[in-house]
Parts: structure tokens; C-alpha cells; sequence
């Protein structure tokens, strides 16, 4: 009644094994929905005052197995394992007997005796994974669903019926019927009865009729909804002219009631007859009403009122809400924030609030490394504060940054361009927003490595738009180009196992191929050319430098003779001399022809020996 937290259990493992579903074990009564919350996979059948306290839960895991807690206890009771080897999609008590069933993404349904916590039968249910149970209001039969729904009978395990189900999972299936309408003929626990599912992405919620033939397979009659429905609760008809009231609550927080006596086929999807919806008043300071999802809703014992949930699913608000069908569209208007605020110092009077030092940092999502600090509530100064007077001088962003505490140092870096990860986000966004201007600042960048930290740090999702924008800039001049293929370098090495996981690469990359072909065709030409030519201007140049060297007198301009002992000694010298002479003069024509050289490969690098070959003949 106060939409207080009565108890809460987090399993020792909660990690690595998620809650995926869960199902009250029946009581001396069955379970009202009303103790669902916000999450959609419990038992949702008909409503009866709760005698014995309802005790057991049986939570199934994304690992497979399935625990049974006690709320009373407050402990975990056992464990059913062995069972399945993938997610637990869904857990459905039997009525009568201690039997569970529950079915997985392993295609296969398990009966479990919970009693000695062993699988008591396990058969395949489908094709592809089973997603959702029902047990038929007898106990006799099951209802299974991966996309298409099956009938099984529970004693012989064997297809009692197919049904063609939906284009995507369903995510709920119930019965909307105890007795059949035609009472003529005598009931056999199944025929005759209706039936509901529900479907992920699937606005269209279907009746089916369980027929005495096996040659009818398609739905009866379907409800529309806006958006795909999370979370459905019905009244169930248990009279032929009682109609079924039905509450669906949509992804979009909306709630759509619908109320129709179920007496055959019905072509026209039929549209609710009620839809509700909450938004906030909209007063102090903020003028907009904001609305507020609806996570869950439940039908009361009268069936004339419901229970619903809203807010958020952390903190959800539960009230009780008397119907009047007459609107067909009817907003509630909820103060979340008072309530919330309320309920808190009610129920919490024992916990301190921590004193927020303002020198805290409060990490904020969004881009990884910013952080932002605590702010007090925001009075009415601080709108104020953003329009500036004619007069004033705009603040800086080096300032602006300062009041968002982001270290400017780390910002900026020495050549005034901003770090790798804001270029990661400038990229994303120029590529977004199709904006030359930051795009051009981002792409002609020349450092390898930043080239390669964006292109690591950038989304994926934005891979095929950077291709996209690079293929068009290689089209264009040359040096843009020798800029861009070092991007498509890094884009293909880091991201090359996402690019090839996509269906259409072939058509996306076709341009870029083409692009390189063409290129690539004339390089094998270009470089014997410019090998010849290298070759040429490298003997013109040295034929030049042996032309312009002056004779050198090689006749000695001092001789000096001894005697005979001494002779080979000066004979040594002399012959040194003469080599250091011829040294000289080679080491003199090596430098001239390597300055030579030199400015021949200059010329190369500056486009005239490839460019002009008229110049190389006169050269000659």
C-alpha cells in the first residue's frame, strides 16, 4: 500500500549469473498479479485473496539454472541444476502438483520435480530458442513459443496443436477463458478456450482459438497497441456474456486498456478503449510536463480497478486507480519528485545523509575521462546567469571548462589541437552532421599515432560513414589523398574483423576499389620511368662534374735524390704524394658529383625530371 521495498535478495553470484524470470510457487490461493513490479515474466493468472503467505519464488538465471528462494526465510531454498545449458527464458508452476516447468535458449523444455530438485522429463519444444510458457487452466496441457506456438500435452510429451505464432519472439503468452463460450457439446479441459500472446517488436497482440480440428491455424482476432508491449494482466471471463478486460502496458510508458467479449473471428485489429498515461504537473520552474513511464499494471480482485506502476524501476510508485472507461484518453498528473522525496524520509529515518564535499567529483556518462562536479539544486540565479548584458565580455572556454572542472591542461595540448579521444568524438560528430569544417580539421591531420587513437576510440557504428567520407576526399586532388590513405590504413587494420562481418561490404567498398584500381594500374609504368630517368640525369651530372675538373700538372715540383740507401725511402714518398694528390682531386669530383646527385633528386621531389622530360633533352 505505501509502495514500500518489503525485501530484497541479491544472489551470492549475481554477476555472472543474472535474474532472467521469475514465478511464484501457488499458495493456498493463487497469486495476485499485483506483486509483479516492473518485472513482466511472473505468474500472471487469475486473482484470488492470499490465505497462506505466498513464500516460494523460483528465479531463473542467464546461466541456466534455476534458484527457489524463500521469502519468508529469507534465504535461498535449493538449486535446480543440469537442467539447461543457456538463458532461463521462462518458469511456470503446475497448480496442483510441486512440478516446475521451465523453458530456455537451448531450445529444449524441462519439468523439474521440485521436491528432489531433478529434471523429471526434458524434451526439444522448438526449432529455434523457446521463450515463453503457459499452463492451461486444467493443468493438463502446456502452451510453448519460440515464434510459433505449440500445445503440448503433458502426459505423452507429443504436439497437440500449432498455432503460426509471430514474425519475432513472444514474450507473453496467457489463457483469457476457463470454460468454453459454446456449451453445447462436453468440455474436454481444452477445447473451445482462447488464448493471448504477445510479441517482442510486435504492436499486435493475438487471440487464438484452441478448435476441435487441427486445420485452423491462424489468429482470431488481434489488439493493436502503440508500441510493443513489456508487461500484460487480463480478468479472466469465466461467463459466456462477461467480457475480457485486458491491460497492456507498451514499451513508451502508455497503458491501453481494451474490453471485448470473445465470440469468434474478428478481422480489424481492434484498438483500445482506453489509454492512459502519466506526466509530471509541470509547475515550479520547469513549465513542460515531462511524462512518466508506466512500468506495470494489474487488475484488483473487484475487476474494476487497477494497480499501477510507475516511475522509475529502481524506486517504482504503487497506487490503486478506479477505472472510468468513458474517456478514451485519460492522463494522470503525479508529482514523482515530492512523492519519492516523502517516501524516502518516511521510510528511511535511521540513515544520515553523507555531507557532499564540494571538491567530490561525480563520474558522468558520456565521453570516458570527463567528470563533472556535484551541483547543488538550482535556484532561480542560476538561469540568469547564462544571458549575458550587452556589455559584458564573453566568458572564455578555458573558463567555461574551469566550471565544468575539466582539466584544460589535458585539453589542450602544445599544438592547440584537442586530445585523440575528443578527436574520436569531433569525428563522429562532423561525420553526423556532415560539417566540412570540422571534418577537414580532423582528417588533415598528418601524426600516424593520433591517427590511429581516433580511429581506435571511435564508435563502430560510425566505421562505414568515415569510409564513405574517405572515399569521397581520394576522388579529390592528390595531397588530400596521400592525407586520406592513411586513415583508410588505420580504419582497415583496427577495424577489419567489423568490416568483414557485414552483408553488403562488397557494395560499400566497390567505389573505393575501383578508386585504387585505377590508381594503382600506372604505378609499374611510372616507376621504370622514373628509374630510367634517375639513371640519365645522375651520368649527365657526372659526365658534367669530370668536364669541369682543370688538368692537374702530375709531374713533381721538387725532386730530391740521396744515396742509394736512402732512394727507396724517397721513391715512397713521392709515391705517397702523387696518391695523396690523386685523392684530393677524387675526393673533390665525389663531392661535387654527390651535390650534383643532390640536386637532381631535389628536382625529382619537386616534380620537374617525372614532369617535364623536354628539360631532360636539352640537359643532354
Amino acid at each position: 500500500a505505501g509502495s514500500r521495498l518489503q525485501h530484497e535478495y541479491v544472489p551470492s553470484a549475481h554477476l555472472s549469473a543474472a535474474c532472467t524470470c521469475l514465478a511464484w510457487a501457488p499458495a493456498g490461493a493463487r497469486q495476485p498479479p499485483s506483486k509483479d513490479g516492473p518485472q513482466r515474466k511472473k505468474r500472471k493468472s487469475e486473482v484470488g485473496e492470499v490465505d497462506k503467505q505466498l513464500d516460494i519464488l523460483a528465479i531463473g538465471t542467464a546461466v541456466g539454472s534455476i534458484l527457489l528462494y524463500s521469502t519468508v526465510k529469507g534465504e535461498l531454498q535449493s538449486k535446480l541444476d543440469g537442467g539447461h545449458d543457456s538463458r532461463v527464458n521462462c518458469v511456470r508452476w503446475h497448480p496442483d502438483n510441486c512440478c516446475l516447468y521451465s523453458c530456455s535458449d537451448d531450445k529444449h523444455i524441462v519439468e523439474w520435480n521440485t521436491q528432489t530438485c531433478k529434471v523429471k522429463c526434458k524434451w526439444k519444444g522448438d526449432n529455434s530458442s523457446v521463450t515463453c510458457l503457459c499452463i492451461s487452466p486444467d493443468g493438463k496441457m502446456l502452451l510453448s513459443a519460440g515464434r510459433t506456438i505449440k500445445l503440448w500435452d503433458l502426459e505423452t510429451k507429443e504436439v497437440y496443436r500449432h498455432f503460426t505464432g509471430h514474425a519475432t519472439s513472444v514474450s507473453s503468452l496467457m489463457f483469457t477463458t476457463v470454460k468454453p463460450v459454446n456449451e453445447s457439446k462436453p468440455f474436454d479441459g481444452i477445447t473451445g478456450l482462447y488464448f493471448l500472446s504477445g510479441a517482442i517488436h510486435d504492436r499486435l497482440l493475438s487471440v487464438w482459438y484452441i478448435r476441435s480440428d487441427r486445420k485452423e491455424k491462424n489468429a482470431v482476432m488481434s489488439f493493436t497497441v502503440t508500441d510493443e508491449p513489456t508487461f500484460v494482466d487480463l480478468t479472466i471471463s469465466e461467463v459466456k456474456e462477461e467480457p475480457v478486460k485486458l491491460a497492456v502496458v507498451c514499451r513508451d510508458g502508455q497503458l491501453h486498456l481494451f474490453e471485448h467479449i470473445l465470440n469468434g473471428y474478428c478481422k480489424k485489429p481492434l484498438t483500445s478503449n482506453c489509454t492512459i498515461q502519466i506526466a509530471t504537473p509541470g509547475s515550479d520552474g520547469d513549465s513542460t510536463p515531462k511524462p512518466v513511464p508506466i512500468l506495470a499494471a494489474a487488475f484488483c480482485t473487484d475487476k474494476q480497478s487497477l494497480l499501477l506502476v510507475y516511475g522509475n524501476t529502481l524506486q517504482p510508485i504503487i497506487e490503486k486507480v478506479s477505472l472510468n472507461t468513458s474517456e478514451s484518453h485519460i492522463c494522470l498528473v503525479r508529482d514523482v519528485q515530492k512523492v519519492l522525496s516523502l517516501k524516502t524520509d518516511a521510510a528511511l529515518t535511521k540513515v544520515k545523509t553523507p555531507v557532499v564535499n564540494l571538491d567530490t567529483k561525480v563520474l558522468v556518462p558520456g565521453i570516458p575521462g570527463h567528470s563533472t562536479a556535484v551541483k547543488t539544486p538550482a535556484s532561480g540565479k542560476e538561469k540568469k546567469k547564462n544571458k549575458r548584458k550587452p556589455g559584458e565580455a564573453e566568458e572564455s572556454i578555458e573558463e567555461r571548462l574551469g566550471a565544468l572542472d575539466i582539466d584544460v591542461s589535458k585539453v589542450k595540448t602544445p599544438g592547440g589541437l584537442p586530445q585523440t579521444d575528443s578527436f574520436a568524438v569531433l569525428l563522429v560528430q562532423g561525420l553526423e552532421s556532415n560539417d566540412a569544417e570540422i571534418l577537414n580539421k580532423v582528417l588533415n591531420t598528418r601524426k600516424e599515432n593520433i591517427v590511429k587513437n581516433t580511429v581506435a576510440r571511435m564508435p563502430i557504428h560510425a566505421v562505414i560513414f568515415l569510409m564513405h567520407e574517405l572515399t569521397k576526399r581520394l576522388q579529390g586532388n592528390p595531397y588530400s589523398a596521400s592525407l586520406m590513405v592513411r586513415w583508410l590504413k588505420s580504419v582497415f587494420t583496427l577495424h577489419a574483423s567489423y568490416l568483414s562481418t557485414l552483408p553488403d561490404l562488397i557494395p560499400q567498398l566497390g567505389m573505393l576499389y575501383q578508386l585504387m584500381e585505377s590508381r594503382v594500374k600506372t604505378l609499374q609504368k611510372l616507376s621504370r620511368l622514373h628509374g630510367r630517368l634517375f639513371i640519365l640525369v645522375t651520368q649527365v651530372a657526372a659526365s658534367q662534374t669530370v668536364q669541369n675538373v682543370p688538368e692537374v700538372n702530375q709531374t713533381a715540383k721538387l725532386v730530391y735524390e740521396d744515396d742509394s740507401s736512402e732512394e727507396e725511402g724517397s721513391d715512397d714518398e713521392m709515391i705517397a704524394d702523387k696518391d695523396s694528390d690523386e685523392n684530393w682531386d677524387e675526393d673533390e669530383e665525389k663531392e661535387e658529383q654527390s651535390d650534383e646527385q643532390d640536386m637532381t633528386v631535389e628536382k625529382e621531389i619537386n616534380g620537374d625530371s617525372d614532369l617535364e622530360p623536354e628539360n631532360e633533352s636539352e640537359e643532354e
